[in-house]
């Protein structure tokens, strides 16, 4: 009808126009917004210490969260989704950077920085024209050298200054570490206790607790920083995506709560709630549903600014729960601190409207690399632009529904521990001793298998373990991109087989 209403009878002018449309309608390079639709717009959000079966969808009967219950009905519920490391830091790493935190250094809580050599998601997503911004916990290197903050926050300690400023976000309003959950810039001067305490009451008398939220330039914030700790991040991620909407750009937002690790407060409201608990469980349940709020405030106000089809929430916890406090496993051996599944198995989930259009659950085993391919997927950002060594995969095809199992295993280090999953087993050392599972009909690792007729299997795993430790050692050991990192930090290899 196009050649007709223009009366281009010659050959070579409908040859051209077809080749003009052709060319129009199939790039050689497709983005996420040619593919017919804007470019999706990212949050990750992450608890801190949140054990598995702390919410109401992993069947917690004490704690409510109806916003992560409905994210887990509407979208992908992971029932096998892992932290990358047992501890804060290296998970963390792990979600920037797509890879292994043993790779970078980043081997333990308050140890190693995100090394500026290091290829990040904000990096790769301000390319493809993303606001980036990141609201919370923070944890991969200090935010002053001026004065004391937080855990190695120090007057004149410019090795480990290492703000998000230097890797690639546009906004930030950030802790080094943690902070209380309520009133999160006090702390009771007669009854601090290191797990909790009932809130400040009006006139009661309270010291600064030491660890200060920086914005992007490094200045420190003074204003809104009293009541619910999640309320005070939130209130900074909803302007950043005014900004970003007003400037017509889709936005990166990392959302890191400090909820529920110690000392964990909870606000009158909340505390009401579980007014029949013990005062520990009090805190702990109260803060978490305050996140939960705090999440569904987020989800509400995308959808009234008409962002909320085409956004991808991701939502999982850093580690599992901490030892002393109610955090709940529901099961799953050991805590925080353990490669047993109760110290890295996490609640995980993810919404994206526009692709995942109807409910469902998988089995197969995710870890918080998988973030950063799968963005790169979604956005189909050459995997060139990715220079070191990924060790998470993407997940586009699960989300598609296509995914059957996982393609590579998973490993895991800390101290003198390290793990080595697949879809179905799991070989376990420490301090140079093998243990075998059956994750799939053992998920509680209460049966040994390593002696029963699976040598080959042990073999095996064993080999894929050791491999992809030397793998981790050659990246630390500057095969990628030379020892300044390392050397600056004075940071040394541990074998975690030995």
């Amino acid at each position: 009808m196009y050649v007709t209403k223009f009366e281009l009878r010659s050959r070579s002018a409908i040859f051209i126009v077809g080749l003009l449309f052709l060319i129009g309608c199939f790039p050689s390079n497709i983005s996420a917004k040619d593919r017919g639709g804007k470019k999706p717009n990212i949050i990750l959000i992450m608890a801190d210490d949140l054990g598995w079966g702390d919410t109401g969808y992993n069947g917690n009967r004490i704690i409510i969260t109806p916003a992560l219950d409905e994210m887990a009905r509407e979208g992908v519920k992971f029932n096998r989704f892992y932290s990358a490391s047992a501890v804060c830091s290296p998970t963390r790493a792990s979600v920037l950077t797509g890879r292994n935190p043993y790779r970078t250094g980043v081997f333990h809580a308050n140890t190693g920085i995100l090394r500026p050599e290091e290829v990040t998601l904000p990096e790769l997503l301000k390319e493809e024209g993303y606001m980036t911004g990141h609201f919370g916990k923070w944890h991969l290197g200090t935010l002053t050298t001026k004065e004391k903050d937080a855990n190695r926050g120090r007057v004149g300690n410019t090795k480990e200054y290492n703000p998000p400023a230097l890797h690639g976000y546009d906004d930030a309003f950030v802790t080094e570490s943690k902070v209380p959950t309520y009133d999160p810039m006090k702390k009771p001067s007669k009854r601090f206790d290191r797990k909790g305490w009932s809130y400040l009451k009006d006139g009661e008398e309270y010291t600064e607790y030491g660890t200060y939220y920086w914005d992007i330039d490094g200045n420190k914030v003074s204003n809104n920083l009293e009541g619910d700790d999640s309320r005070i991040i939130m209130d900074r991620v909803l302007p950043f995506i005014d900004e970003a909407n007003n400037n017509e750009q889709p936005f990166f937002a990392v959302v890191w709560f400090h909820t529920p690790h110690m000392p964990c407060v909870a606000g009158p409201k909340h505390q009401e709630m579980y007014k029949d608990q013990g005062e520990l469980m009090r805190n702990y349940a109260g803060c978490v549903t305050a996140m939960d709020e705090q999440i569904g405030r987020l989800r509400a106000y995308l959808k009234e600014v008409g962002k909320d089809s085409n956004t991808m929430i991701w939502f999982c916890s850093d580690n599992g729960p901490e030892n002393g406090n109610p955090g709940s496993t529901a099961g799953f051996r050991d805590r925080k601190r353990a490669l047993y599944e109760g110290g890295i198995r996490v609640p995980g989930v993810m919404v994206w409207p526009k692709q995942v259009k109807k409910g469902f659950e998988t089995d197969i085993p995710c870890v918080t690399s998988d973030y950063l391919p799968t963005i790169m997927d979604v956005l189909n950002i050459d995997e060139s632009k990715a220079t070191n060594k990924l060790d998470g995969i993407s997940l586009l095809s699960l989300l598609k529904g296509k995914m059957k199992e996982r393609a590579e295993g998973i490993g895991f280090c800390i101290n003198r521990k390290a793990t080595y999953s697949d879809n179905r087993f799991k070989l376990y050392a420490e301090n140079g001793q093998f243990e075998l599972y059956d994750i799939v009909n053992d998920p509680y690792e209460e049966h040994n298998i390593i002696n029963e007729d699976n040598e080959e299997l042990t073999k095996l795993m064993t080999k894929q373990l050791r491999d992809f430790i030397e793998s981790c050692k050659s990246s630390f050991d500057g095969d990628e991109y030379g020892t300044n990192s390392v050397e600056k930090l004075n940071q040394k290899w541990s074998d975690p087989l030995k």
